[in-house]
């Protein structure tokens, strides 16, 4: 994270808003206030924002919404980092949050300090390369083939086998990435946790499952007897497809 960030808070609550804003600011990040979701929208098409602190419970398009249609719209900012504030802290609200495409999730009340620590973590763990396990595709591979399915590392979303888009979440991005980057590698759940979450992960976090049976959802993959991310007993998952990387200059004949 570097002191230039430009964080978008998105809250009805002004108090809340200046509060958060008050803080972050004083930390060194550039910070720009919304009360809803037509604000939040406006302050995207102006500024380079490179997080979203988004509320969940709003009037009118609540912070799920927003969450999804962003992720679903494909637009410059469909993969922005977004970390979901809420003042219920129910294990399912978080994970509908991290369904809908969220990268973290901060239950109120909080101390704004936790949300300055939390900020660094989801900028500094989307930024991050995965760290070298084992051979990884190349630097500028701009598809990666795996089992009938092609994962678009620019626009970073699934296209299939008729070419059909599939939007996916930063977070799933990141946990195909590493998968398609150490494919046929069995990695521990520590190990995808720091790979796709670092070091300030929760140690209680189930995220790892939900993402992968998240993954498996949007690969068609069958639950019970998968066979592209298979569930290795008590060591972890491998994904169990060969993978090719195009680079970027390849004129989509053939794979580099």
């Amino acid at each position: 994270m570097n002191t230039s960030d430009h964080i978008l808070i998105v809250d009805d609550d002004r108090d809340i808003r200046q509060l958060l804003a008050d803080y972050l600011e004083k930390q060194g990040l550039r910070c720009t206030t919304a009360a809803d979701g037509r604000e939040m929208k406006a302050a995207l098409e102006t500024h380079r924002i490179d997080l979203i602190v988004l509320d969940l419970m709003m009037p009118g398009e609540d912070g799920l919404t927003l969450c999804r249609n962003l992720r679903a719209s494909g637009g410059p900012h469909a993969n922005t980092p977004i970390l979901m504030l809420t003042a219920r802290g129910e294990d399912m609200d978080r994970i509908i949050g991290l369904e809908m495409g969220a990268d973290d999730y901060l239950a109120k009340p909080f101390v704004p300090r936790e949300l300055f620590a939390r900020i660094r973590a989801v900028l500094r763990r989307t930024r991050a390369l995965p760290p070298n396990l084992d051979a990884a595709p190349p630097a500028n591979a701009r598809l990666l083939r795996f089992a009938h399915w092609r994962l678009d590392t620019i626009n970073r979303h699934l296209v299939d086998a008729e070419g059909t888009v599939v939007a996916l979440s930063g977070a799933e991005y990141r946990m195909l990435a590493v998968f398609l980057s150490h494919p046929q590698k069995v990695l521990s759940r520590d190990q995808l946790m720091e790979l796709t979450q670092g070091r300030e992960a929760d140690v209680f976090d189930r995220s790892i499952d939900l993402l992968v049976s998240r993954l498996r959802q949007r690969l068609g993959d069958n639950a019970r007897e998968p066979a592209i991310i298979k569930t290795v007993r008590n060591e972890g998952y491998v994904l169990a497809a060969e993978v090719v990387a195009e680079t970027a200059d390849t004129d989509g004949s053939g794979a580099r």
